[in-house]
């Protein structure tokens, strides 16, 4: 019997309108409320007839198979559609996240500005430099959770601007940045960035402009930091401690090179060093001037040490490689002399502030402890065999998805280190930018970017990757990302000052000459043809 369109349309219709069709209503043994049981027998009866109709014989096998794939299609189509809203609702959660970390990266830079600077005299008539907010409150200068100071502008406070040495009270030096172009001086800093001028724009002021410091006080006291295991940097060393000895400096060291000193002479133990994380944490109070003896890892270290402010760091060469050592230490006679008297041309080297947002975090607050950069944070791979899979933000906007050996988010002071091998673009160091340098991507489109330095970029580990992925800061604190955490990048606001021997271009230009032989090739001959 084959099956027809009355007989389909019979089998959807609703059971009791059937059974009301197959005996007229008036037929049903209802009388002055007695219902007879026998008439409700042949009723449940009937009403089962219905609910279950016999069976069709002979359907065609076709429509078998049509019925058994449509059901595999609703399937999918609802299993996709489960995913995606899923996929949805995790993305909306991300953005929510991401935009409370920058309103909240808001409100800490309007707290910044909002800032102001009165100066007290103290009893001793010596003058002090104070920060009052707005509501003239107290500030909170240092997260004690995790050490990275806030976003609000630190300065020599009334408790602070003495440091006790020997049970004497040493003032910590003061100076000002002066900006100035081609070897002009200019006291004035103009505050205008672009001014309107009969209808045309102008630029009044560029980031490209050479930056002077100049001491308002002498500088009383020097932080030595020194490349470990090396013979001839000891040596340099303990001459350096004793020639600032002479011009009556204090000196501080590092645990590990007070313990070398001593043990070779007695005559210094007038070397002072920190003994635990509080005197660490306030060397900033401390230390009017840094000088390291090593390479470029050593001025790495010395940055690291600084959470906050850090003081002007003097880069002496003592390594294989120097792009941010200009100082020779067989000059450091002359080269100390003259940064002492002042002034001098300096490089603010741009830091980038990371930390981690794990994918269990129920709150932005529970991030782990921030960490500052000074050449890059890298992600790669680790020893997985599958490539990265890195979902990438720019603010509020998606840049893409990196499928790779990894991701390289540099300074531009990095910008000769891991970024270079990479295949990213050697940028000066006065340039304020995030690069943005793929590890070998699987693609042949994928080029660097630079990034304007107020961005703020997310990283998250795709929750879809095979593998997860490792994070190391300055080749350092290596830690792994699963999927679905997530790394947050922004500018910070503390900055590395560097001494340069010439100026910030003549370093910068010396340094890739010098260190990486860029553009050398040897001269055309000049005696071939020639155009007539």
């Amino acid at each position: 019997m084959n099956l027809t369109r009355n007989s389909r349309v019979s089998f959807g219709r609703d059971p009791y309108t059937r059974l009301a069709k197959r005996g007229n209503a008036s037929n049903l043994p209802w009388e002055d409320g007695f219902l007879d049981s026998l008439s409700i027998v042949n009723s449940e009866k009937a009403v089962k007839e219905v609910i279950q109709p016999p069976l069709v014989e002979g359907i065609d096998d076709h429509l078998v198979e049509f019925s058994e794939a449509m059901r595999t299609v609703s399937k999918v189509l609802r299993r996709a559609a489960e995913g995606k809203a899923s996929a949805q609702a995790e993305a909306s959660e991300w953005k929510r996240k991401y935009e409370l970390e920058r309103e909240r990266n808001r409100q800490l830079e309007n707290t910044e500005l909002n800032s102001n600077y009165t100066v007290e005299k103290g009893d001793n008539s010596a003058d002090h430099l104070k920060l009052m907010s707005e509501t003239d409150e107290p500030s909170q200068f240092c997260n004690e959770k995790n050490g990275i100071y806030s976003h609000e502008v630190l300065r020599d406070r009334e408790h602070n601007a003495y440091s006790n040495v020997h049970g004497k009270l040493i003032r910590k030096a003061s100076f000002k940045l002066q900006w100035y172009c081609k070897g002009e001086k200019n006291d004035q800093h103009k505050h205008d960035i672009v001014s309107f001028e009969k209808g045309n724009i102008t630029t009044a002021e560029r980031s490209s402009k050479q930056i002077c410091l100049k001491w308002e006080s002498p500088p009383q006291t020097v932080l030595i930091l020194t490349k470990p295991n090396s013979t001839s940097v000891k040596v340099i060393c303990a001459e350096m401690v004793r020639w600032l000895k002479e011009k009556k400096l204090n000196i501080y060291v590092e645990p590990r090179v007070r313990t070398e000193l001593v043990t070779e002479s007695a005559y210094y133990d007038f070397v002072q060093t920190w003994k635990d994380d509080d005197g660490f944490l306030l060397l900033h109070e401390k230390v009017d001037l840094v000088v390291t003896l090593g390479g470029d890892g050593t001025v790495l270290w010395a940055a690291s040490m600084f959470k906050g402010p850090v003081p002007p760091i003097v880069p002496f060469s003592l390594g294989s490689l120097g792009f941010m050592t200009p100082f020779h230490s067989e000059q450091y006679k002359e080269c100390l002399k003259s940064i002492l008297q002042g002034p001098i041309s300096i490089t603010l080297r741009h830091r980038l502030q990371c930390h981690v947002i794990r994918e269990s975090a129920k709150t932005e607050d529970e991030t782990e402890e921030p960490i500052l950069v000074l050449n890059e944070v890298t992600i790669d791979r680790g020893i997985s065999s599958f490539l990265t899979n890195l979902e990438c933000y720019c603010d509020n906007s998606f840049v893409t998805c990196v499928q790779g050996d990894g991701l390289i988010l540099s300074t531009t002071s990095g910008s000769t280190a891991y970024s270079l091998a990479a295949g990213g673009s050697m940028v000066h160091p006065q340039v304020p930018g995030i690069l943005f340098t793929p590890i070998c991507p699987h693609s042949l489109s994928f080029r660097p970017l630079i990034l304007p330095e107020y961005v703020t970029l997310r990283i998250q580990v795709a929750l879809n990757s095979r593998g997860p992925a490792w994070v190391s800061f300055d080749g350092k604190d290596r830690k792994q990302l699963s999927q679905g955490d997530a790394l947050v990048c922004s500018m910070s606001i503390w900055p590395v000052p560097t001494a340069c021997r010439g100026d910030s271009t003549n370093d910068f230009l010396h340094s890739i000459h010098e260190g990486l032989h860029w553009n050398l090739r040897k001269t055309q001959s000049g005696d071939g043809p020639r155009d007539s």
